[in-house]
Protein backbone atom coordinates (compact mmCIF):
# COMPACT_ATOMS: atom_id res chain seq x y z
CA UNK A 1 0.00 0.00 0.00
CA UNK A 2 1.35 3.40 -0.98
CA UNK A 3 0.23 6.97 -0.69
CA UNK A 4 -0.74 6.90 -4.37
CA UNK A 5 -3.55 4.52 -3.35
CA UNK A 6 -5.26 7.37 -1.52
CA UNK A 7 -6.59 10.79 -2.45
CA UNK A 8 -6.80 12.49 0.93
CA UNK A 9 -7.81 15.90 -0.38
CA UNK A 10 -10.68 14.49 -2.46
CA UNK A 11 -11.73 12.38 0.53
CA UNK A 12 -10.90 9.09 2.22
CA UNK A 13 -12.29 7.02 5.10
CA UNK A 14 -9.30 5.77 7.09
CA UNK A 15 -9.58 2.95 9.61
CA UNK A 16 -7.03 3.14 12.43
CA UNK A 17 -6.19 1.01 15.44
CA UNK A 18 -5.90 3.66 18.17
CA UNK A 19 -2.91 3.14 20.49
CA UNK A 20 -3.37 2.90 24.24
CA UNK A 21 -3.23 6.26 26.15
CA UNK A 22 -3.65 8.31 22.95
CA UNK A 23 -6.66 10.59 22.79
CA UNK A 24 -8.74 10.59 19.62
CA UNK A 25 -7.49 14.14 18.99
CA UNK A 26 -3.88 12.92 19.33
CA UNK A 27 -4.52 10.49 16.46
CA UNK A 28 -6.18 13.14 14.28
CA UNK A 29 -3.31 15.58 14.83
CA UNK A 30 -0.66 12.91 14.16
CA UNK A 31 -2.28 11.78 10.91
CA UNK A 32 -2.94 15.35 9.79
CA UNK A 33 0.71 16.34 10.28
CA UNK A 34 2.15 13.09 8.90
CA UNK A 35 0.10 13.03 5.71
CA UNK A 36 -0.21 16.84 5.45
CA UNK A 37 -3.99 16.73 5.14
CA UNK A 38 -5.84 20.03 5.33
CA UNK A 39 -9.29 18.72 6.33
CA UNK A 40 -9.71 15.74 8.66
CA UNK A 41 -11.93 14.60 11.55
CA UNK A 42 -12.85 11.45 13.48
CA UNK A 43 -16.18 9.62 13.59
CA UNK A 44 -16.63 8.67 17.24
CA UNK A 45 -14.39 9.36 20.23
CA UNK A 46 -12.44 6.63 22.02
CA UNK A 47 -11.25 7.17 25.59
CA UNK A 48 -7.45 7.36 26.11
CA UNK A 49 -7.43 4.00 27.91
CA UNK A 50 -9.39 2.30 25.13
CA UNK A 51 -7.91 0.87 21.95
CA UNK A 52 -9.35 -0.32 18.69
CA UNK A 53 -11.20 1.07 15.71
CA UNK A 54 -11.08 4.83 15.20
CA UNK A 55 -12.44 6.10 11.88
CA UNK A 56 -10.95 9.23 10.31
CA UNK A 57 -12.56 11.06 7.40
CA UNK A 58 -10.61 13.42 5.15
CA UNK A 59 -11.54 15.99 2.52
CA UNK A 60 -15.12 15.70 1.24
CA UNK A 61 -15.60 12.47 3.19
CA UNK A 62 -15.86 14.53 6.40
CA UNK A 63 -19.49 15.07 5.39
CA UNK A 64 -20.05 11.39 6.28
CA UNK A 65 -18.87 11.71 9.89
CA UNK A 66 -22.37 12.06 11.40
CA UNK A 67 -23.65 9.14 9.32
CA UNK A 68 -20.79 6.88 10.43
CA UNK A 69 -21.11 7.90 14.10
CA UNK A 70 -24.79 6.96 14.07
CA UNK A 71 -24.08 3.29 13.26
CA UNK A 72 -24.03 0.55 15.88
CA UNK A 73 -20.76 -0.28 17.59
CA UNK A 74 -19.18 -3.42 18.96
CA UNK A 75 -16.79 -3.62 21.91
CA UNK A 76 -14.92 -6.28 23.83
CA UNK A 77 -13.21 -5.80 27.18
CA UNK A 78 -12.95 -6.62 30.86
CA UNK A 79 -14.83 -5.52 33.99
CA UNK A 80 -13.32 -5.84 37.46
CA UNK A 81 -15.93 -6.63 40.14
CA UNK A 82 -15.61 -5.57 43.78
CA UNK A 83 -13.95 -2.19 43.17
CA UNK A 84 -15.14 1.22 41.99
CA UNK A 85 -13.35 4.31 40.71
CA UNK A 86 -14.67 7.88 40.17
CA UNK A 87 -14.09 7.63 36.41
CA UNK A 88 -15.50 4.05 36.21
CA UNK A 89 -12.18 2.93 34.66
CA UNK A 90 -8.42 2.98 35.42
CA UNK A 91 -7.99 6.73 34.84
CA UNK A 92 -8.63 7.34 38.56
CA UNK A 93 -7.66 5.22 41.60
CA UNK A 94 -9.96 2.81 43.42
CA UNK A 95 -12.18 4.66 45.90
CA UNK A 96 -14.24 1.77 47.36
CA UNK A 97 -14.16 -2.02 47.64
CA UNK A 98 -16.81 -4.63 48.37
CA UNK A 99 -17.08 -8.41 48.53
CA UNK A 100 -17.82 -10.29 45.32
CA UNK A 101 -16.87 -13.87 46.31
CA UNK A 102 -20.48 -14.85 47.07
CA UNK A 103 -21.68 -14.19 43.53
CA UNK A 104 -22.61 -17.17 41.39
CA UNK A 105 -22.30 -17.40 37.62
CA UNK A 106 -26.09 -17.59 37.33
CA UNK A 107 -26.49 -14.35 39.31
CA UNK A 108 -23.94 -12.55 37.17
CA UNK A 109 -25.52 -13.78 33.92
CA UNK A 110 -28.98 -12.71 35.10
CA UNK A 111 -27.71 -9.23 35.94
CA UNK A 112 -26.04 -8.93 32.54
CA UNK A 113 -29.22 -9.85 30.67
CA UNK A 114 -31.18 -7.17 32.56
CA UNK A 115 -29.26 -4.54 30.56
CA UNK A 116 -30.14 -5.91 27.10
CA UNK A 117 -32.58 -3.76 25.15
CA UNK A 118 -33.60 -0.11 25.52
CA UNK A 119 -32.32 1.29 28.82
CA UNK A 120 -31.64 4.69 30.35
CA UNK A 121 -27.98 5.37 31.01
CA UNK A 122 -26.21 8.29 32.71
CA UNK A 123 -22.85 9.18 31.12
CA UNK A 124 -19.80 9.37 33.41
CA UNK A 125 -18.72 12.71 34.84
CA UNK A 126 -15.33 11.91 33.29
CA UNK A 127 -16.66 12.19 29.73
CA UNK A 128 -16.90 14.62 26.82
CA UNK A 129 -20.57 15.37 27.54
CA UNK A 130 -21.15 19.12 27.71
CA UNK A 131 -22.55 20.67 30.88
CA UNK A 132 -23.43 24.36 30.53
CA UNK A 133 -21.08 24.64 27.55
CA UNK A 134 -18.15 22.93 29.28
CA UNK A 135 -16.87 19.38 28.91
CA UNK A 136 -17.81 17.23 31.90
CA UNK A 137 -14.28 15.83 32.27
CA UNK A 138 -12.93 19.37 32.71
CA UNK A 139 -15.28 19.85 35.66
CA UNK A 140 -14.37 16.44 37.07
CA UNK A 141 -10.62 17.07 36.92
CA UNK A 142 -11.12 20.34 38.80
CA UNK A 143 -13.05 18.48 41.47
CA UNK A 144 -16.36 20.15 40.58
CA UNK A 145 -19.64 18.26 40.52
CA UNK A 146 -22.31 18.46 37.85
CA UNK A 147 -25.68 16.95 37.10
CA UNK A 148 -25.62 14.88 33.92
CA UNK A 149 -28.93 13.83 32.44
CA UNK A 150 -29.56 10.22 31.52
CA UNK A 151 -30.45 9.22 27.96
CA UNK A 152 -31.93 6.20 26.28
CA UNK A 153 -29.57 3.77 24.57
CA UNK A 154 -29.98 0.36 22.96
CA UNK A 155 -27.88 -2.59 24.13
CA UNK A 156 -28.40 -5.13 21.37
CA UNK A 157 -25.95 -7.74 22.65
CA UNK A 158 -24.36 -8.08 26.10
CA UNK A 159 -22.65 -11.39 26.64
CA UNK A 160 -19.91 -12.69 28.89
CA UNK A 161 -17.02 -14.53 27.21
CA UNK A 162 -15.08 -15.34 30.37
CA UNK A 163 -15.81 -15.39 34.10
CA UNK A 164 -12.71 -15.51 36.29
CA UNK A 165 -13.70 -13.52 39.38
CA UNK A 166 -13.05 -10.78 40.10
CA UNK A 167 -12.70 -10.30 36.31
CA UNK A 168 -15.33 -10.88 33.65
CA UNK A 169 -14.76 -10.48 29.90
CA UNK A 170 -17.60 -9.26 27.70
CA UNK A 171 -18.81 -8.43 24.20
CA UNK A 172 -21.27 -5.59 23.68
CA UNK A 173 -23.12 -4.44 20.56
CA UNK A 174 -24.81 -1.11 21.20
CA UNK A 175 -26.20 2.11 19.78
CA UNK A 176 -24.50 5.45 19.43
CA UNK A 177 -23.95 7.28 22.72
CA UNK A 178 -23.39 4.17 24.87
CA UNK A 179 -20.72 4.46 27.55
CA UNK A 180 -19.21 1.08 28.39
CA UNK A 181 -17.74 2.60 31.56
CA UNK A 182 -21.26 3.47 32.70
CA UNK A 183 -22.33 -0.08 31.89
CA UNK A 184 -19.55 -1.31 34.23
CA UNK A 185 -20.80 0.98 36.99
CA UNK A 186 -24.44 -0.03 36.53
CA UNK A 187 -23.62 -3.75 36.46
CA UNK A 188 -21.64 -3.33 39.68
CA UNK A 189 -24.60 -1.62 41.31
CA UNK A 190 -26.94 -4.41 40.15
CA UNK A 191 -24.62 -7.03 41.63
CA UNK A 192 -24.17 -5.07 44.86
CA UNK A 193 -20.38 -5.16 44.76
CA UNK A 194 -19.36 -2.34 42.44
CA UNK A 195 -17.30 -2.67 39.26
CA UNK A 196 -15.09 -0.71 36.89
CA UNK A 197 -13.72 -1.07 33.37
CA UNK A 198 -10.11 -2.28 33.05
CA UNK A 199 -9.88 -2.97 29.30
CA UNK A 200 -11.84 -1.84 26.24
CA UNK A 201 -11.39 -2.51 22.51
CA UNK A 202 -13.74 -1.18 19.84
CA UNK A 203 -13.94 -3.90 17.21
CA UNK A 204 -16.58 -2.56 14.82
CA UNK A 205 -18.56 0.51 13.72
CA UNK A 206 -21.32 -0.50 11.29
CA UNK A 207 -19.60 -2.53 8.58
CA UNK A 208 -16.15 -1.09 9.36
CA UNK A 209 -14.00 -3.58 11.28
CA UNK A 210 -10.87 -3.38 13.39
CA UNK A 211 -9.36 -6.26 11.39
CA UNK A 212 -9.10 -3.89 8.40
CA UNK A 213 -7.56 -0.99 10.35
CA UNK A 214 -4.09 0.48 9.90
CA UNK A 215 -1.61 1.01 12.69
CA UNK A 216 0.00 4.39 13.33
CA UNK A 217 3.25 2.92 11.97
CA UNK A 218 1.50 2.01 8.71
CA UNK A 219 0.16 5.57 8.44
CA UNK A 220 3.65 6.97 8.94
CA UNK A 221 4.87 4.81 6.05
CA UNK A 222 2.40 6.67 3.81
CA UNK A 223 3.98 10.05 4.56
CA UNK A 224 4.93 11.96 1.39
CA UNK A 225 8.65 12.70 0.94
CA UNK A 226 9.72 16.09 2.21
CA UNK A 227 11.36 18.49 -0.21
CA UNK A 228 15.08 18.98 0.48
CA UNK A 229 16.10 22.31 1.91
CA UNK A 230 17.87 24.59 -0.59
CA UNK A 231 21.63 24.55 -0.17
CA UNK A 232 23.41 27.75 0.78
CA UNK A 233 26.15 28.31 -1.84
CA UNK A 234 29.71 28.54 -0.67
CA UNK A 235 31.21 32.04 -1.07
CA UNK A 236 34.27 30.57 -2.75
CA UNK A 237 32.09 29.09 -5.51
CA UNK A 238 29.76 32.07 -5.81
CA UNK A 239 31.57 35.01 -7.46
CA UNK A 240 28.45 37.17 -7.32
CA UNK A 241 28.34 37.17 -3.54
CA UNK A 242 29.60 40.45 -2.08
CA UNK A 243 32.35 40.17 0.55
CA UNK A 244 31.41 41.18 4.09
CA UNK A 245 32.03 44.81 4.97
CA UNK A 246 34.87 45.49 7.40
CA UNK A 247 33.97 47.45 10.48
CA UNK A 248 36.42 50.39 10.84
CA UNK A 249 36.94 52.08 14.17
CA UNK A 250 38.45 55.62 14.06
CA UNK A 251 41.19 56.64 16.43
CA UNK A 252 40.26 59.47 18.78
CA UNK A 253 43.03 61.31 20.58
CA UNK A 254 42.72 61.73 24.37
CA UNK A 255 41.19 65.12 25.30
CA UNK A 256 44.26 66.17 27.32
CA UNK A 257 46.62 65.57 24.41
CA UNK A 258 47.24 69.22 23.38
CA UNK A 259 50.85 68.98 22.34
CA UNK A 260 51.63 68.87 18.64
CA UNK A 261 52.63 65.39 17.43
CA UNK A 262 56.30 64.80 17.01
CA UNK A 263 55.72 62.28 14.20
CA UNK A 264 54.92 64.02 10.89
CA UNK A 265 52.66 61.14 9.84
CA UNK A 266 50.34 61.82 12.76
CA UNK A 267 49.79 65.36 11.41
CA UNK A 268 48.18 63.80 8.34
CA UNK A 269 45.74 61.77 10.51
CA UNK A 270 47.43 58.44 9.84
CA UNK A 271 47.27 55.68 12.43
CA UNK A 272 48.92 52.36 12.94
CA UNK A 273 47.31 49.24 11.54
CA UNK A 274 46.30 47.95 14.98
CA UNK A 275 44.50 51.17 15.91
CA UNK A 276 42.58 51.24 12.64
CA UNK A 277 41.15 47.79 13.31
Amino acid sequence: MSQSSFNFEAGEVLLLDKPLTWTSFDVVRKVKNTLRIRKIGHAGTLDPLATGLLILCTGKKTKQIDQIQAQEKEYTGTFRLGQTTPSFDLETPVDAEASYEHLTEAEIQAAVQSFVGLINQTPPLFSAVKVNGERAYELARRGDSAEIKSKQIDIKVFELTRIALPEIDFRVVCSKGTYIRSLARDLGVALGCGAHLTKLVRTRIGEYRLADALTIEAIQALAPPREPRPEIPDRATNPNQRPPRRRIQAYVAPPDSLAAPSNPSEQLGETSGDAAL
